[in-house]
């Protein structure tokens, strides 16, 4: 009976040892996959975040450029570069959009991807003016940039969101602000 006694002693501590061993297992495993899924969070959030500020970066870049070039066009205020100059960098940094585009394409959630089409609709306008490709005048030009931006904004609030960071950049804390403007061009573009 005393070994009887001993081998079911015996029995029980492989067993405990087992289940400790196979708990410990799973433990590691599953410890292992969830780090191994935050470094994965952490590097696809990464490349996210270079592709949304390349593609806002570049969205700014095609923006400014068109200024320019509409200004020039305008008699605004002349630039030091020939026309031709200014189409062809315009021509370029709208290639150049694009291709920060398919990033997003390929990068963002859902909303991300939506609000980047809004916001290059928006910014295909104001090219589109700058070129003399769709007419308007310098209240339509304003209007178009301040609906760029505006979809900059609302791109920002969604590439926040798709990164998981709090806050917002609109709203009651951040209201709305208009274009910049200098003085002079004011005055001179109101006839003032």
């Amino acid at each position: 009976m005393g070994d009887g006694l001993s081998t079911s002693e015996q029995l029980l501590t492989i067993a405990a040892v087992l289940l400790g061993a196979l708990t410990t297992y799973v433990t590691n495993y599953w410890t292992e996959r969830q780090r191994i899924r935050r470094e994965l969070l952490t590097r696809w959030d990464d490349k996210k975040l270079s592709a949304y500020e390349n593609y806002v970066d570049r969205v700014r870049a095609a923006v400014f450029l068109a200024v320019e070039l509409y200004e020039h066009r305008e008699g605004i205020r002349p630039s030091d570069d020939p026309e031709s100059q200014l189409r062809a960098q315009l021509a370029d940094a709208i290639r150049l959009q694009g291709r920060a585009f398919e990033r997003i394409m390929l990068l963002a959630g859902n909303e991300v991807i939506e609000v980047a089409h809004d916001l290059n609709a928006a910014s295909r306008e104001v090219d589109w003016q700058a070129t003399g490709k769709q007419p308007g005048t310098l209240d339509d030009w304003r209007n178009r940039n301040r609906a760029v931006f505006r979809c900059i904004n609302a791109f920002h609030e969604a590439a926040r969101e798709d990164l998981g960071v709090s806050g917002r950049v609109t709203g009651e804390d951040h209201p709305e602000r208009d274009l910049l403007l200098p003085t002079a061009r004011r005055d001179r573009a109101d006839g003032t």
